[in-house]
């Protein structure tokens, strides 16, 4: 199995700051509200809605460790950004066909946005392509 190259010497500094900066910003925009329901909660909730929160609550705690250790934790961007993607195109793509659009689909279309665009930006995709797909058929 080839070894992974996650390296800071590979990835300038000043994107290793922005990646700092968007785990920051998921954890900050994810912690409070899925953790706060987690420990305080209102109402019994249902299955799936709490298997969502729960999903959040975790998932920003992966984002918190991501603010210290960043180029391991390349693959929270990557599933933020394939499931912000799958959104568009599986939810509000199919919504704007049949013209059923209504104001939750619109704005949370531009966060899925804004999250596609900031990972295409701010992932070290070089190093995502040589430490996870390069050798990924490659077997002994």
């Amino acid at each position: 199995m080839p070894e992974l190259s996650l390296t800071k010497d590979s990835t300038s500094k000043i994107r290793l700051y922005f990646m700092r900066g968007l785990f920051a910003l998921n954890f900050l925009s994810l912690f409070f509200d899925n953790w706060n329901q987690i420990l305080f909660p209102k109402e019994q909730l249902d299955v799936l809605t709490g298997v969502t929160i729960s999903f959040w609550a975790a998932f920003s705690l992966l984002n918190l460790i991501g603010i210290r250790f960043p180029l391991k934790m390349i693959p929270v961007l990557l599933i933020q950004f394939i499931y912000k993607l799958a959104w568009i195109i599986g939810v509000y793509r199919p919504a704007y066909q049949n013209d059923v659009i209504d104001e939750y689909l619109q704005s949370f279309l531009w966060v899925c946005v804004a999250g596609v665009v900031l990972n295409l930006l701010i992932i070290p995709w070089k190093m995502v392509y040589n430490s996870y797909f390069k050798g990924f058929f490659k077997f002994k």
